[in-house]
């Protein structure tokens, strides 16, 4: 049997098994209902990744992206790009099978265009969610960008938008927008927001204003969309360059991390314990940092039980969730317990990325 005959049958007894699968699980729910027992709750997984400069090879006149050019310092080109794609299948299908289905909507930030979403997407191993797309180009000199990807199937899109992050007074300062999408699971209205904060460089107080503002941003969306609709259930996520104890996460943003802290309309980041256990998504300075959050509405926490709620996977005492399979991590060298990236410097090294993704479960 050759290798493509091979992988297509094992798709389909993998999809055939998720299919058998649910249909057990269906009619076990109909029977639990009649004999007065509780049905097994509905889930969703709401995931998030910094995908580490996942670039075409095309060049773009309009962005700086002469690193990722095949006459660049980094010579990127369709081998290198096609070993990053097999890459990001590896840890989507990880984390899908670590929650056992492919997630509901999958946060993305370092792509360069919506092309390059369209490859993630199309990958064989993902083929089966038949995920949508959710993607602006955003004004960012390097040209990357930060999107969706959903499964339609889950998650009923209604509309999508973007929210610029400025500073009145820098005004040709540029960064990322902040993308967002909004729609309806089982009929329950979610907003989503995906986005990439800008980055430390000059060092973290010089830039400390600029995150800030685009915490501000973030949270004047949320405050308008509570006062419009107090039961819309809002989650945001991304790569903040901040960790949850700084002031633009567990301040501006006001994610707090102590459910028993809650009132209607506050934030809730799953994330703040996990930091203060030690734990994070990338290294530098043999330190933990932990800049990918996915933080959600008090609405998420405190819902009654017929309604979708934040909850924790089997095993894990945080609802926060960083997938942390040993083949994303460098095993030897100077860089050794890191997460094994794409380059370093400018030597590939055939990895996945220099963040870990991180997911959360909801429940009802």
């Amino acid at each position: 049997m050759n290798l493509k005959r091979f992988i297509a049958l094992t798709v389909l007894i993998a999809l055939g098994a998720v299919a058998a699968a649910t249909t057990m699980a269906q009619n076990r729910n109909g029977e639990q209902a009649q004999n007065g027992e509780r049905p097994k709750p509905s889930r969703n997984t709401v995931m998030f990744y910094n995908v580490e400069n996942v670039f075409d090879t095309i060049p773009d006149p309009d962005t700086d992206d002469t690193e990722f050019i095949p006459d660049g310092n980094k010579r990127w080109n369709s081998h290198k790009y096609g070993v990053k794609m097999a890459n990001l299948e590896k840890v989507f299908f990880g984390v899908a099978a670590a929650v056992k289905d492919f997630p509901t909507v999958i946060g993305l930030s370092e792509i360069e265009n919506r092309s390059v979403v369209e490859d993630m997407a199309a990958l064989e191993r993902l083929a089966p969610a038949r995920y949508r797309i959710v993607h602006f180009d955003s004004p960012d000199l390097r040209g990357v960008d930060v999107g969706f990807m959903y499964r339609a199937d889950r998650f009923t899109l209604e509309g999508s938008e973007t929210h610029a992050v400025v500073m009145p007074d820098m005004p040709d300062w540029r960064t990322r927008d902040i993308v967002a999408m909004w729609g309806t699971m089982e009929g329950e209205p979610f907003y989503f927001m995906v986005c990439h904060w800008p980055s430390r460089n000059g060092g973290q107080a010089a830039s400390a204003p600029r995150r800030e503002r685009a915490a501000e941003v973030a949270r004047g969306v949320i405050d308008s969309l509570h006062r419009l609709d107090p039961a819309i259930k809002v989650m945001i996520m991304g790569d903040l360059n901040d960790d949850p104890t700084d002031p633009s996460v567990e301040e501006v943003l006001g994610g707090k991390g102590r459910t028993r802290d809650l009132v209607a309309g506050d934030m809730f980041n799953p994330y703040y314990e996990v930091f203060r256990s030690g734990q994070g998504t990338l290294a530098y300075r043999d330190g933990w940092n932990l800049f990918d959050n996915i933080v959600v509405s008090e609405n998420l926490v405190n819902a009654p039980e017929d309604s979708w709620r934040l909850t924790k996977m089997d095993g894990n005492r945080f609802c926060g969730n960083i997938f942390r399979a040993s083949w994303l991590f460098q095993k030897e060298g100077q860089f050794k317990g890191y997460p094994l990236r794409t380059y370093v410097g400018n030597n590939f090294q055939s990895g996945y990325s220099d963040h870990l993704p991180v997911y959360v479960v909801i429940e009802k």
